[in-house]
């Protein structure tokens, strides 16, 4: 008599694989279809965790070639230094092209004005959609994943923009069986978002188990902080802390990576990638929505960002 296996849920398959396997086998795929299908793809890369794991991912689908993409990063002019250092790192590493777009050269020559709060990512838009433009980059990969953020929960893998990188929901193609329409007329592009059905646990035990290095302010650490709307930041150049503001030494990790005038840091004693999953596994709050200042402007700020054109 001879048993059957369910080939649906791979029980008792010793073909069957790990969640972990099929997030990074539909990554890959994803990847290699913008490969055949557009002429000048960028990955937005930042130094943070979803666009490390997004490089990795990258350099595994075209191995042992070269990526075949560039990288583009828009520099707020107020990143943290080791994320800058690590982004530095991983682009000589790995022999990629770097194009940096920067928020600063665009306030310089008086394009954009600071804003009274002092954030700059809200400011990231202009330098980001002229430097798809100037490059005429077809297809732009970025980080974002579903869970993060409702606005980034209702968008497609593949995301139609517009000629003014303006996006549109209703526009939005189904994507059945895994199959993506890159169709666009000349002067749109598509966003392009290969960690769309990743949560943040799942980035950190993809980290852990590829052995993914990381800028060390992902791990607990001592820093110099002051609270502001139940945040505690980085003093900075960027206009903090106000007079009224005192900073203290605390123990805190960054469980998100953006501009330092609106990324908060957590209070954590997490050193170890084991310690940071159990945090995360025991956490009821996404990272943005416990510490992107930028993110609480209003019930609708990403959206109404990402019909501007941010990602």
């Amino acid at each position: 008599m001879t048993t059957s296996v369910d080939v649906v849920s791979g029980t008792d398959s010793p073909y069957a694989l790990s969640h972990l396997d099929a997030l990074e086998s539909e990554a890959v795929h994803i990847f290699r279809e913008v490969a055949g299908e557009f002429e000048r793809p960028v990955i937005l890369f930042s130094g943070g965790k979803d666009s490390i794991v997004m490089l990795h991912l990258a350099l595994k689908a075209f191995a042992p070639a070269a990526v075949p993409f560039s990288l583009l990063h828009v520099d707020t002019g107020h990143n943290f230094p080791e994320v800058l250092e690590y982004r530095d790192r991983a682009v000589a590493r790995h022999g990629l092209r770097l194009h940096v777009a920067s928020v600063q050269e665009y306030i310089d020559r008086g394009a954009l004005k600071e804003r009274p709060d002092g954030t700059r990512n809200p400011l990231q838009t202009v330098p980001l959609t002229e430097a798809i433009q100037q490059h005429r980059f077809d297809a732009v990969f970025g980080g974002g994943r579903r869970d993060e953020e409702k606005a980034r929960a209702k968008e497609r893998v593949f995301s139609l923009r517009d000629e003014f990188s303006q996006w549109d929901p209703r526009r939005q193609r189904p994507e059945l069986w895994q199959l993506y329409n890159g169709r666009h007329a000349p002067g749109e592009h598509v966003r392009v978002f290969p960690l769309s059905n990743w949560t943040e646990l799942d980035v950190w035990q993809y980290i852990q188990r590829e052995r993914i290095e990381l800028p060390e302010i992902y791990f607990a650490h001592e820093r110099e902080v002051f609270q502001r709307s139940g945040m505690w930041l980085t003093a900075g150049e960027w206009g903090g802390p106000k007079a009224t503001e005192e900073t203290e030494k605390r123990l805190v990790r960054y469980r998100t990576v953006g501009d330092m005038s609106c990324t908060g840091a957590v209070d954590s004693d997490a050193t170890t990638l084991d310690a940071v999953i159990a945090e995360i596994a025991a956490s009821r709050l996404t990272e943005r929505g416990a510490t992107r200042a930028d993110d609480k402007m209003s019930e609708a700020a990403m959206e109404d960002r990402k019909r501007e054109g941010y990602f």
